[in-house]
């Protein structure tokens, strides 16, 4: 259905009409959070946190590491994921664009020039032949200017680019999610290796160890002191403490290529970097300001989780909004003339506006299924962001967790280590004065061995705990003000 009407009705009508907006107003869901973490008394007893605390913005920096510290760095420069998450939001960006271009009026201008000869041998053209001043060859010139624009009379333009600019807002916060991931990753992976490094070189270390044994009961057993069975036990202890050497190495092999890889370099160019064995970084002071509604400020997941909610909540207005009519205003200026030297002469000009009208009459159970399939998508959204504010939760009281327990235990193997390494002594110089058999001596080795794997792997893992809590606090940015959450919406 098209009018047409003078301006001033138009104008009038579009502002009557400009006011109104449905769906529902999106209001952000409260949360109810504990007033500090379980785990927050535990983190604070830790000898580690009489020192300052580490900056959240910068974690990487307290664990003393320039290697860690420059590897990170290029990560976050380099890391292929995090570019993609950039990309992501440039699209989104472009998409919240378009959106507000959608509220204003577009022009175009369009012009053409032709020449046309008419058939007297068509119906046409035999008619037209008959009439005085025929003329076969026709030619046409005109330009125009015009204009049209989509009056958002019920707000559903309105809701779609606030449906964008969430979205949009989202993906910056899954950018700086994916910067955080990238960065703990790299941090984790670079601890794994020196983890590694260090069980590889116990192994090795015990290895030389048990292949002197070895040498000690072939002499013994050559000059018959030795029966064979002590032989065969020092040679199958050998060679358990040798096929332990190949699967680290392996995995050495997987985390070096890992950690290439989150540099966005190509597998084996980090080898010479960390050919020279290193300590594991100490885990630094951790700080326990940081509660759990201060955890809904900081974590980039759970911004992003509630701008993806509010997001689906404009969208339901955009659907309710194809229940009203779409009134365009559509007008044109311009000029026609059959001689180009006539284009521009008063009698040229031309002019018109319309009104449409585009109204999904019968259609209204089409528009009441997509109303409910975004009001689906708006519960389910609003469910993964309860669960993303849990699962933040959880992640710091596991994190906490970890620490605090491998750190105890790494401090009880520290002291079960000097023990047993006395006892080894002891037990091979008895050996050697033939006061004990081999099997004590062989125990001895192989439960120094045992316990000094064990607390490598506890002071890697209790490293890697520190990553992992820094990480769950949302360490790594800094959160502008007011945060999205608050502003956003607004």
């Amino acid at each position: 259905m098209r009018l047409s009407l003078s301006p001033p009705i138009v104008l009038g009508a579009s502002l009557l009409l400009a006011g109104c907006a449905v769906g529902p107003t999106y209001r952000a869901p409260a949360l109810a959070t504990l007033p500090a973490f379980v785990g927050t008394g535990a983190v604070e007893a830790r000898p580690a946190n009489a020192g300052a605390p580490a900056d959240l913005s910068r974690w990487w920096l307290a664990l003393h590491d320039p290697l860690l510290t420059d590897f990170v760095d290029r990560a976050l420069a380099q890391n292929l994921d995090l570019r993609q998450a950039v990309a992501r939001v440039a699209q989104l960006r472009a998409a919240l664009t378009g959106a507000n271009a959608a509220l204003l009026p577009s022009g175009q201008v369009s012009g053409q020039a032709g020449s046309s000869r008419q058939s007297v041998e068509t119906p046409i053209g035999r008619l037209a032949s008959g009439f005085p001043g025929f003329q076969r060859d026709t030619d046409l010139y005109e330009l125009d200017f015009g204009a049209s624009w989509e009056i958002d009379a019920f707000g559903g333009l309105n809701r779609s680019r606030e449906a964008a600019r969430a979205e949009w807002q989202a993906s910056q916060a899954g950018a700086v999610a994916a910067r955080l991931t990238v960065a703990a990753q790299t941090a984790d992976t670079y601890v794994a290796i020196r983890g590694l490094q260090l069980r590889l070189a116990i192994a090795r270390e015990q290895l030389e160890t048990q292949r002197r044994l070895v040498a000690l009961v072939e002499l013994q057993y050559g000059k018959g002191v030795a029966a064979e069975l002590q032989l065969r036990q020092a040679e199958g202890a050998l060679a358990q403490v040798e096929a332990s050497v190949p699967e680290l190495e392996a995995g050495l092999d997987v985390a070096m290529n890992a950690l290439d890889v989150l540099v966005g370099q190509q597998p084996g160019t980090a080898r010479v970097a960390l050919a020279a064995a290193a300590p594991i970084p100490a885990p630094p002071a951790l700080s326990t300001a940081i509660g759990p509604a201060e955890l809904l400020r900081r974590r980039p997941d759970i911004i992003a989780a509630e701008r993806t909610l509010a997001a689906s909540n404009a969208r339901i207005g955009a659907a309710m909004s194809d229940y009203y009519p779409k009134f365009t205003l559509s007008g044109l200026l311009g000029t026609a003339s059959t001689a180009g030297s006539g284009l521009f002469g008063g009698g040229a000009s031309q002019a018109s506006g319309v009104l449409g009208l585009r109204w999904r009459l019968f259609d209204f159970g089409r528009v009441d299924a997509e109303i409910q399939a975004a009001r689906g998508r708006n519960a389910e959204a609003l469910a993964a962001y309860r669960l993303t504010v849990l699962r933040a939760s959880e992640d710091v009281e596991n994190a906490f967790s970890a620490l605090v327990k491998r750190e105890a235990q790494g401090q009880i193997l520290q002291q079960g280590e000097a023990s047993l390494r006395r006892a080894r002594d002891a037990s091979l110089a008895a050996y050697k004065g033939g006061a004990v058999s081999l099997v004590e001596v062989l125990d001895a080795d192989q439960r120094l061995l045992a316990t000094r794997d064990a607390r490598a792997q506890a002071e890697t893992a209790a490293t890697r705990a520190a990553i992992a809590s820094f990480r769950a606090l949302g360490g790594g940015w800094s959160p502008p003000e007011p945060v999205a959450t608050a502003s956003a919406a607004r």
